[in-house]
């Protein structure tokens, strides 16, 4: 009876229990992916003992009461706090997003930088240039916002040339999923150098060079992928086909000029990468504000640069150019907003659904016995490092969780065992294990699920190995560099 109970209340077996009520009623009993996902949440929160909820808020440095009172919570408050705070991070975000690119793609505002980038690389290089954007984005910006400001822009490209829009998806996801585990200011890096005492300009220059290599590889994956089960552009209720192809058909005359079309997107981009840089040198003590003028331009910056206030911001941009374009039609414009925010709303639900289920599977505790299995593991450190990330990541979803679990774990062998190679190594190879393996846990893969119009069994099969095998040849090139180059 006691073994019985003691399978019952294992984070491992309520993960298993969780893992095929998700998939499970996705893909086989076709239920829309909200309500399995709330439904694997309130199993997962039911099968979850007291003791382990109590303990897990314990870990994160809860006051004791406070844990307390969390584990006091009834299931249902629990998976409603954990679905309102992934609400909070990104439904401003994706609602606004959403405004931006139904704008610029009735603007003729996406048709126009699509049209300025083929004939700067050509068509066959459009998807390249699509990789290589997105992972320089990614660094500054987090990984939703590029999804959010660049799949438009897909969309159109494809409408253009008739073809590849898997792989344009493709190359976005691969470029800022890789920035955002790898390189500083993004969360998960900056809170890793610090844990394993890396320098950061050290994990900028690394995190850049391997992830330069891992996109090579995902691209690579991607034409593969893109040739062997293509994906058409679909109909979306923000982004209608034959709008689409309209506006493909229009002279040039009758397009925004190139800085009106780029301003919604680069206005948001600015502010915030601004933002990050200056807060950094400020914390770092590289830079002191004197001036009032100095510490109220800050002060702006600050403001504008929030990543709420400058997707609003850039929305209203939208909206203008796209009343220019419309000719201050407001019956047109309300309609259009109506449109956009109908599917922003549908995306807010599954995404937060997606976060209240990896949220509550964190509350079982399965971070911790992940650890606790790995700890008298005999491994090298790098693969083990990898592991350990991978297993944090596939559990529960988040890449920033599992970077902030493993560099936990290793962080005193980073600093006191005689490493034969700096602990940048380990670093990198956390983050790598990180992307593995993107499923319906992760808020991110419904982000991209919705915006792109994938399936869900499309984005299994196609951006799913895609992370995996990028995560995969870092660990090889990392271990390889480790004995060619350890850097001490």
């Amino acid at each position: 009876m006691t073994l019985t109970v003691q399978l019952f209340s294992d984070p491992l077996f309520i993960l298993l229990i969780g893992v095929i009520i998700v998939v499970g009623g996705i893909i086989f009993l076709q239920l829309h992916p909200f309500l399995a996902l709330i439904l694997a949440a309130f199993v997962v929160a039911l099968m979850t003992p007291y003791t382990a909820v109590e303990q897990f808020a314990l870990a994160k440095g809860v006051a004791p009461a406070a844990a307390k009172a969390l584990a006091d919570k009834s299931i249902g408050e629990r998976i409603a706090f954990e679905f309102g705070s992934t609400c909070g991070k990104i439904g401003i975000l994706i609602a606004m997003a959403a405004i931006i690119g139904k704008s610029m793609l009735e603007s003729g505002a996406a048709e126009r930088i699509v049209r300025s980038m083929l004939n700067v690389t050509g068509v066959r290089n459009a998807p390249i240039a699509f990789l290589i954007s997105s992972f320089f984005l990614g660094i500054p910006v987090f990984f939703d916002i590029v999804i959010f400001l660049m799949i438009p822009l897909a969309k159109a490209v494809s409408m253009r040339i008739g073809k590849n829009y898997l792989l344009l998806v493709l190359a976005i996801t691969g470029g800022a999923a890789m920035a955002n585990s790898f390189v500083p200011p993004a969360p998960g890096p900056l809170f890793l150098v610090g844990e394993m005492n890396i320098p950061i300009g050290m994990m900028m220059a690394g995190g850049t060079l391997l992830g330069l290599v891992t996109i090579t590889a995902g691209f690579l994956f991607a034409k593969w992928a893109n040739g062997k089960w293509p994906v058409d552009l679909r109909d979306s209720l923000d982004a209608k086909l034959e709008d689409i192809k309209s506006l493909a058909e229009r002279n040039d005359s009758d397009l925004p000029s190139l800085w009106f079309s780029l301003l919604p997107v680069l206005f948001p981009l600015v502010f915030i990468c601004a933002d990050n840089i200056l807060e950094s040198m400020i914390k770092s003590g590289t830079l002191v504000p004197e001036s009032a003028f100095v510490v109220g331009l800050f002060t702006l910056i600050q403001l504008l640069g929030d990543k709420n206030i400058a997707l609003v911001t850039g929305g209203l941009i939208a909206l203008v150019l796209l009343a220019v374009q419309k000719k201050g039609s407001k019956e047109g414009m309300s309609s259009f907003v109506q449109a956009a925010l109908m599917s922003g709303g549908g995306i807010i639900l599954i995404t937060a659904a997606g976060g209240a289920f990896g949220g509550i599977l964190q509350q079982t505790g399965i971070s911790a016995r992940i650890a606790a299995l790995t700890q008298d593991y005999q491994m090298t450190l790098i693969p083990l490092a990898f592991v350990i990330s991978a297993v944090v990541r596939t559990a529960q979803g988040s890449a920033t969780v599992a970077l902030i679990t493993a560099s936990g774990i290793l962080s005193g062998m980073a600093t006191s065992a005689h490493l034969e190679y700096h602990p940048l190594y380990l670093g990198l190879a956390i983050g790598c294990g990180s992307k593995l393996v993107p499923w319906m846990n992760d808020a991110g893969f419904w982000i991209i699920v919705k915006i792109s119009n994938l399936t869900e069994k499309e984005a299994l099969k196609t951006f799913s190995p895609m992370l995996v095998v990028m995560g995969c040849v870092g660990l090889v090139v990392l271990m390889i560099a480790a004995k060619l180059l350890p850097l001490v």
